[in-house]
């Protein structure tokens, strides 16, 4: 079962996973996926245990079933309205020194600790760091390293960016799986995991910034020179303008949410004047036939409020550089047709949709799970296999011969460096 990776994506609206297989070639091939409505988180955040943990084994069953295989654990996401980041900054000095001469060497011990020491912040007593992300290094006064090790130096400065979470908001996330029957690897952020799936590699090295638009609230991730720089969560999402539609409209939120979905529009050119939206009647009256425009009335308000805390937000920071990789838009929220056209306007940077990109080491990666709507569920799945040991440059078969070969070969050098140099 060491080949297998279970992804858990566990939102407001939905619950997904993806059961994913590492064949003999390398490839990490979907083979199972499940998909349940969620009942029990709101803003992110679990608010009933027993209806979340039912929904959790439902969907891993459906996935199992379709793979035809039983799993243990899973590569669960986690994000919502408790998850914050600062960028944090730690310096040491280089312990290591080469026998030949008194120069030091960095070493990746020397590297760790930069990062230990750069994670000494201090958090409130119940919050825990979820990840910390090195940005870049400084060796001595050379500025914009990205990997020190090996080089030569006195001091090492190494600038971080750390995400934090509520601690009872993961305890009560890994309680739920955990009574489910199934075992968390570890808590990825969810906005960490998106952007794997939909970024292209240029585009953080430009700056982006990646708005995940989901049901409870709406998440931000922005990259810098290639790295995470600040993480945001607004606590507003596609909930709110159901809710907007179901309230305006007199009608029960779940006809709204339908009408949200087959007929939402936020862009007024999209519409033509003579389009109209059936609005179902409530205590037995018939139908209503209204225009299009009105529901874009009421759905725009609200999206255009949330990307004007998205720009309060990206006006706060101390950029360097403008954002020339632009905006992303990934989550069920970017599939509201005008969305992008709406982002692009309010937030004065061009914008695309976020689906997941083919990857030559992801297969099965089907026309149903490319969508902004699976971006999280996917890119856990390819973090999970990252941090299990078996992404794409450590493959099984003679992959994996050919990594221990060369592992081998590196700790030969380094014994040789020891002894003789």
């Amino acid at each position: 079962m060491n080949n297998i990776v279970v992804a858990l994506d566990i939102g407001s609206a939905f619950i997904r996973v993806l059961i994913c297989e590492r064949d003999d070639d390398g490839l990490l091939k979907i083979i199972g996926a499940g998909l349940k409505p969620s009942t029990g988180l709101r803003k992110g955040v679990v608010v009933n245990i027993e209806a979340t943990l039912r929904a959790v084994a439902s969907a891993i069953e459906d996935a199992e079933m379709m793979a035809g295989i039983q799993v243990e654990d899973c590569w669960a996401g986690i994000g919502g309205n408790h998850i914050s980041g600062l960028n944090s900054r730690g310096v040491v000095g280089v312990s290591g020194k080469r026998r030949d001469t008194k120069e030091r060497e960095i070493s990746q011990e020397d590297v760790d600790r930069v990062i230990e020491a750069a994670k000494a912040v201090v958090i409130p007593t119940d919050r825990q760091i979820l990840e910390v992300i090195p940005q870049n290094y400084k060796v001595d006064d050379q500025k914009g390293i990205r990997n020190p090790l090996d080089m030569l130096g006195i001091r090492l400065e190494c600038e971080v960016h750390i995400i934090t979470c509520a601690v009872t908001g993961a305890q009560n996330l890994i309680k739920c799986v955990n009574r489910a029957g199934f075992r968390v690897n570890e808590l990825v952020l969810q906005t960490l995991a998106a952007g794997r799936a939909v970024l292209t590699q240029e585009e953080m090295d430009l700056g982006a910034v990646l708005i995940d638009l989901g049901a409870g609230t709406t998440d931000i991730l922005v990259y810098a020179d290639g790295t995470p720089y600040s993480t945001y969560t607004i606590p507003a999402g596609g909930t709110q303008v159901t809710s907007d539609i179901s309230i305006i409209k007199n009608i029960s939120f779940d006809n709204a949410e339908k009408i949200k979905i087959d007929a939402g529009c936020c862009w007024e050119s999209f519409l033509d004047e003579d389009e109209v939206v059936i609005v179902p009647g409530v205590g037995g009256r018939p139908p209503m036939s209204i225009p299009r425009s009105q529901i874009l009335t009421i759905i725009k308000p609200r999206v255009e409020e949330i990307f004007k805390m998205v720009k309060q937000h990206l006006d706060t920071l101390n950029l360097s550089r403008p954002l020339g990789g632009g905006v992303i838009l990934t989550g069920g929220g970017a599939l509201l047709h005008g969305v992008v056209e709406l982002a692009n306007s309010v937030l004065k940077l061009p914008s695309r949709l976020g689906t997941p990109i083919p990857a030559e080491d992801l297969g099965g990666l089907v026309e149903e799970y490319r969508t902004p709507a699976y971006a999280t569920v996917v890119g856990l799945a390819l973090e999970g296999a990252k941090r299990s040991g078996f992404d794409a440059e450590s493959v099984s078969g003679s992959g994996q011969g050919e990594k221990k070969s060369s592992a081998l070969i590196e700790k030969f050098k380094a014994w040789l460096k020891e002894e003789f140099f």
